[in-house]
């Protein structure tokens, strides 16, 4: 087949769109931020109808830059933020409040009393996922009790939700298409686990109207085509995956053990265990991988809520550079951190603490503390978060990893592949292409089409760019872990504390 693949990534922060060919290759990409929303101290939120005119301008940028059109689009793909939730009323096409992002914490007093009523071994069960502020669910009934006469316009069937796959494809496809995927409905504590299905103990739960839920479909098939409103009529939308589960697909995570990480705003580590859900017992998440042609691949996730956004935070917060990826020459001007530690926790704790309370703090400060220090401190704190989630995996998988395939933005700083590498005891691979996420929604999308003709053909285009082996001091890295969890043990206290006197 002839022609080329357009993926979507509409991710935290900036909305993508990449055009691939038939060896895996980026014709073009065309990249564009929109606004933040920080209404209050641990709110987030997007504006929904920026994120569509700056996803669909960005899709008709990339077509420019490659000097397409549309005919040459044999299908799209999509990868998303996954938690992120928009409410709009289907007869106007209008959002009744702004999207509510996954980082944000307005509903964690609500989540603190479903555990005190007892409720977590059951969402746990039904769901793998813990009862926590970051997943849709909680958010989007805090829509329907906060905007008013939102809960009974969602009784009377006139509202719809979804993520943001779900909005984009509603969007695009002028409103014939009110669909997820099986990677994102699991996201929402909406979802069975088991059965794949919408589960009603779960929705009673929150109480959330049946009415207003997209259908469920594979992450690889013809859903639909894209209406008039999306650079033309009848191209067919052939994948979706959420930004997590396209990266492993795009790493050719395929066979059970394989794990990848994701260095972006979070930090997102993905095992495949195969075609069989474990419930984890050290604080991870279930989830599903993928499904395609009716054979389900789940996998378990360790979820860091902040990443290359400690990055963002010190060159727009403390001013310490212009540009994110200056930071490299910042922390090469000295050897470490000089006994700096970070704990980035901005927005609570992810994986494997799960602690919403916990707020950011840095340890070890002296006189003789400098920006690098800080700086270094910062990116270090990515690769002992990203450790200590490997091997709670680890401990719930019965498997002992012998690599870890790298990806996301924050993968191209090789000070950061090194001390990840030092740190886990194992190989960190790059690959040549670290766009993975984006890769792997054009995979689905091509696979559904027969642009590519099976996971063989795929699994051949994955290339290593580098791979980073241990090479730290042993005893020094060891010193440093202890040092980490001990930073970690002091965050958690100052949290059960800041409880306690609340």
């Amino acid at each position: 087949m002839q022609g080329y693949i357009l993926a979507l990534d509409q991710g935290t922060t900036s909305c993508r769109a990449l055009v691939f060919d038939r060896a895996g290759e980026i014709i073009s990409t065309a990249q564009k931020e929109f606004e933040q929303h920080f209404p209050k101290p641990g709110w987030v939120e997007h504006d929904p109808l920026e994120i569509w005119e700056v996803q669909k301008e960005m899709a008709g940028k990339a077509l420019e830059e490659a000097n397409l059109d549309s005919r040459d689009i044999k299908a799209i793909g999509i990868t998303n933020q996954r938690e992120t939730v928009v409410v709009w009323d289907k007869n106007t096409g209008k959002p009744i409040y702004n999207a509510i992002v996954w980082q944000d914490k307005r509903t964690a007093a609500f989540c603190e009393s479903l555990k005190k009523e007892g409720k977590q071994p059951m969402v746990r069960e039904k769901t793998g996922l813990v009862i926590d502020a970051y997943f849709s669910g909680t958010k989007v009934k805090w829509i329907l009790e906060n905007v008013p006469g939102a809960r009974n316009r969602a009784e009377a069937g006139e509202l719809l939700m979804g993520t943001i796959d779900t909005w984009l494809i509603w969007k695009m496809s002028s409103g014939l298409l009110h669909i997820t995927d099986v990677t994102n409905a699991c996201r929402t504590l909406f979802l069975n686990l088991h059965t794949l299905e919408w589960d009603e103990e779960m929705l009673s739960l929150l109480d959330i109207p049946p009415s207003m839920l997209p259908e469920v479909k594979e992450s690889s098939e013809v859903y639909g085509h894209t209406g008039g409103a999306f650079l033309s009529e009848g191209i067919p939308i052939a994948g979706i995956a959420g930004d997590q589960q396209a990266a492993l697909f795009g790493q050719m995570c395929t066979r059970a053990g394989m794990v990848k990480n994701t260095y972006g705003t979070g930090c997102f580590m993905l095992m495949n265990i195969g075609d069989k859900p474990i419930v984890s017992k050290n604080n991870l998440l279930t989830s599903v991988g993928w499904k395609i042609d009716g054979k389900t691949t789940y996998v378990l996730e360790g979820s860091i809520f902040i990443a290359g956004a400690v990055v963002q935070w010190l060159r727009d917060g403390l001013k310490f550079f212009e540009n994110s990826a200056d930071i490299e020459n910042l922390i090469s001007g000295v050897p470490d951190s000089d006994g700096v530690y970070f704990v980035p926790a901005f927005a609570g704790m992810g994986a494997p603490y799960w602690n919403q309370q916990a707020k950011g703090a840095v340890f070890g400060l002296t006189r003789g503390s400098t920006d690098a220090h800080l700086a270094r401190a910062a990116v270090e704190s990515i690769a002992y978060q990203t450790m200590d989630v490997l091997r709670a995996m680890e401990a719930d998988s019965g498997i002992s990893i012998s690599e870890l395939r790298v990806d996301g933005g924050a993968s191209v700083n090789s000070h950061l592949m090194q001390f990840q590498a030092d740190v886990l005891n194992i190989a960190a691979i790059r690959p040549e292409i670290v766009e993975t996420t984006v890769m792997g929604a054009a995979f689905l999308a091509g696979l559904a089409v027969g642009y590519w003709e099976d996971l063989d053909e795929i699994d051949k285009l994955w290339k290593v760019e580098q791979r980073f082996t241990p090479k730290g001091d042993p005893e020094k890295t060891k010193k440093g872990i202890a040092q980490w969890h001990r930073a970690i043990r002091a965050v958690e206290y100052w949290a059960a504390d800041t409880e306690k006197e609340l």
